[in-house]
């Protein structure tokens, strides 16, 4: 498929996905910026999370992927790896005393010491790897499908899944995650849209529209550099997302939209 075609056929997936959301009975949120902060815009963000007043976050393309430790306050990158070469990272999650990375299409996981980021292994899993979260007790994993693999943090066993439907119709493309409050949160790939997951039943129990959040005109290339990134930081109640190379990161918080747009 050429670039021209590859467009057209995403814009017309989002414009499916707008149609339906609008039609939808699912709740939507607004949001109110609280603080921009500056974010790397070489960083092809696939993964994201924050810990103890770091970002830990991992970014993509072959030759490009890192994984890296990032002050909030400027940007500075504290810690960086590059991902072994000829892979594409992907989502990222702590586990104790080590960071696990993803990768997209050659179904390796990556296993560094959190602390030096020393590359100690890595193991297999089938599938795409698309994003990492977790709660006290499980990995939740995407693959760009519907399905939310469970996983053992101990091992990464497979445990069970999450089948995502949005007012009963599988909801495609799930990319990065956290947890939020209880809820996944789930960046939907091509889209300024987040969706809420209610982890025990896979609805989607609210849509969070990021439209006008990032100003185009400050990206060098819309097709790829779209909304990708949820942090959440527990211990202050603070939402935090970004895009792939997208040169600021946004704290935001949510508003309740009256009706549906």
């Amino acid at each position: 498929m050429n670039k021209i075609a590859a467009l057209t056929f995403v814009a017309l997936v989002a414009g499916s996905f707008a149609a339906h959301v609008s039609a939808g009975t699912i709740p939507v949120y607004g949001y109110k910026v609280v603080h921009v902060y500056p974010h790397d815009p070489q960083a092809f963000t696939e993964g994201l999370f924050y810990e103890d007043g770091y970002l830990y976050e991992s970014t993509g393309e072959r030759g490009m992927s890192t994984v890296r430790k990032v002050k909030l306050a400027t940007g500075e990158v504290v810690q960086r790896l590059d991902t072994p070469p000829g892979y594409f990272g992907e989502g990222i999650v702590s586990t104790g005393t080590k960071l696990v990375q993803l990768t997209w299409q050659e179904g390796i996981a990556f296993v560094y010491d959190k602390a030096s980021f020393r590359l100690l292994g890595a193991f297999r899993y089938p599938g795409e790897g698309w994003a990492f979260t977790r709660d006290a007790t499980h990995v939740y994993m995407s693959d760009g499908t519907p399905t939310i693999r469970i996983l053992d943090p101990a091992n990464f066993d497979r445990t069970g899944s999450i089948d995502v439907t949005a007012d009963g119709v599988p909801l495609q493309n799930i990319n990065e995650l956290e947890w939020v409050k209880g809820e996944l949160y789930a960046n939907v790939w091509q889209t300024d849209r987040i969706a809420r997951i209610d982890p025990g039943t896979g609805h989607v129990v609210g849509w969070i529209d990021l439209k006008g959040l990032m100003d185009k005109v400050r990206l060098a290339d819309l097709s790829d550099d779209v909304l990708n990134g949820i942090a959440y930081d527990a211990g202050h109640d603070r939402l935090f997302v970004t895009g792939k190379r997208w040169p600021s990161l946004f704290e935001i918080r949510l508003i309740r939209q009256p009706h549906l747009p």
